[in-house]
């Protein structure tokens, strides 16, 4: 398992990735959160808030192996997958602790992930933080080990006695074969894809972190 680097060089990876400076918002609440954090005595992901950065434009900036990442070309509804069911603090950057890749998740779908992180009192990883963490640690993305971030859902429809219906995808990120759509130059390169809510895969985990 790779490493968490510490806050101050995330920091510096997102930096000077240009990643900050995609905020939308007031840009100064960005520079207060950055301040806040590198004063941090602690450890943990930093991460990006969801209402600041779209998942749209971190994607691009993600880089492995000299290639750089991308959204699948059927995902154009990307930034409508939001936190689902999940508190955050109200910061375009803030701390997610205990973070872990799932690899003992692997051949479990979201569906039974869910119910396996409420018993342990841990919850899933949203997409912003999961690209944060592949952003400034690009090698947590590695071939049969990468992850999903269901944390993040698209609200299909909301019923009359209130129950929301989500979309059946689920955001992942993992490593193009440069197949299909994808086209042959991508091959190796970070990929911002989906699988279906129900669905189980040998090689993708389910990334989680303390609730």
């Amino acid at each position: 398992m790779i490493p968490m680097r510490t806050i101050a060089e995330q920091l510096d990876v997102l930096e000077n990735a240009g990643v900050l400076a995609l905020a939308h918002n007031n840009k100064a609440d960005v520079r207060t959160a950055v301040a806040a954090l590198r004063a941090e005595g602690s450890e943990g992901l930093v991460a990006l808030h969801q209402r600041w950065f779209a998942a749209s434009e971190l994607a691009p900036l993600l880089t492995l192996n000299g290639k750089k990442g991308f959204v699948v070309g059927d995902m154009t509804d990307v930034d409508e997958f939001t936190p689902a069911g999940i508190n955050l603090p109200d910061a375009p950057l803030y701390l997610v602790r205990g973070v872990r890749r799932g690899d003992d998740l692997h051949n479990v779908s979201p569906q039974e992930a869910l119910v396996q992180f409420e018993a342990s009192h841990r919850r899933p990883l949203t997409l912003q933080e999961g690209l944060s963490w592949a952003l400034s640690t690009p090698a947590i993305i590695e071939a049969n080990s990468c992850f999903m971030t269901i944390g993040s859902r698209k609200v299909k429809r909301i019923q009359r006695s209130g129950e929301v219906v989500y979309d059946s995808r689920t955001p992942a990120l993992w490593i193009s074969s440069g197949t299909g759509r994808d086209g042959r130059e991508r091959r190796g390169a970070p990929k911002l894809g989906w699988c279906w809510w129900r669905n189980r895969h040998t090689w993708l985990g389910i990334a989680s972190a303390y609730a």
